[in-house]
């Protein structure tokens, strides 16, 4: 699914799903550069975000593969 990344104004990561008009902030990584790993949203939907460069500029839209709620 597609899902744009930005960061706030406070430094706050947020993901925006498109096809659901649902925006959540990012609640934790599994890694420390996000990329490549996933991250969990604050309404425990689990992403599995691509292998990107750590420089990487935000916002960006990226393809990211739904694995389910954390239990």
């Amino acid at each position: 699914m597609k899902i744009m990344i930005r960061k706030d104004a406070k430094g706050s990561l947020s993901a925006y799903v498109p096809k659901k008009d649902l925006e959540e902030p990012i609640v934790s990584m599994e890694q420390a550069g996000m990329w490549g790993g996933i991250v969990t949203l604050a309404n425990g939907w689990r992403l599995e975000l691509p292998e990107m460069a750590a420089e990487t500029t935000l916002p960006i839209t990226v393809d990211a593969r739904r694995l389910g709620e954390a239990a």
